[in-house]
Formats: C-alpha cells, structure tokens, sequence
C-alpha cells in the first residue's frame, strides 16, 4: 500500500496500533479518540478491516487471551503497515501545508485588494 493513498478509516486504525498492540474494542475506542468522535468504528467493519489489513501485511494477530469468557484477540502493526502509515502522514502532511499556504496566498490577497472572482483590482481572472 506505500504511496497509495488510504482512506481515512485504514490511517486511523493503523494509527491506533502505532504505539502498541490493541484488541478489538480498543481500537474501535482509540479512533473514535484520534478522530475526536467524528468515525465510529462498528465491530464488523472493524474485524473487517483488520482482516484485510492481515492480508496485505500491514498488522498481524498478537497474542490471545479469554476475559470473561469471551476470547480477546490483539492487532499489532507490522514494519511494513508502519512504512505505509509514515508514507500516508508524509502525503496528508504535504497536503495540507500546500492547502495551507494557499490559504495565507488567498487572505494576503483579500486583505490586498483581490477579488476571489476577478483578481487583481478587479481584472478579468
């Protein structure tokens, strides 16, 4: 997956295992925390996912525990689930100063004198 891009729901659930292994549930409660609650992982979507991510080698099963009864599986990111999440924060980086620095481009210019629609001093765009 190394420079492709990844939706949103895959960085963050690579992002929660970047600093240790999780179960299930935990990782659903972590991206819910690093998104600031705007994606709520379901449980099937999640398994689904983590499934997916196995088979592309970006995390694995660790280790296995029963709790109550129930058994408890734990999610770990691999070297290379690690390299394509450094290469997608490398990209969103990127992405975003350029976004940034537009931004400040745009402002300058409305703060100058330009109009959004004709640039400068009203001159055709």
């Amino acid at each position: 997956m190394s420079g492709d891009e990844m939706r949103e729901p895959t960085f963050l659930v690579l992002a929660a295992l970047a600093d240790g292994p999780r179960h299930g549930y935990g990782v659903i409660r972590e991206v819910e925390t690093i998104s600031n609650g705007r994606v709520r992982l379901r449980a099937g979507t999640l398994y689904s996912a983590l499934d997916r991510l196995a088979a592309d080698g970006l995390v694995r099963r660790g280790r296995e525990e029963a709790v109550a009864g129930r058994l408890r599986r734990y999610y770990e990111l691999t070297d290379h689930g690690a390299a394509a999440l450094e290469d997608q924060t490398a990209r969103l980086r990127a992405n975003a100063a350029e976004a940034d620095r537009r931004l400040r481009v745009r402002r300058a210019g409305l703060s100058g004198g330009l109009d959004s629609a004709t640039g400068p001093a009203g001159a055709l765009a």
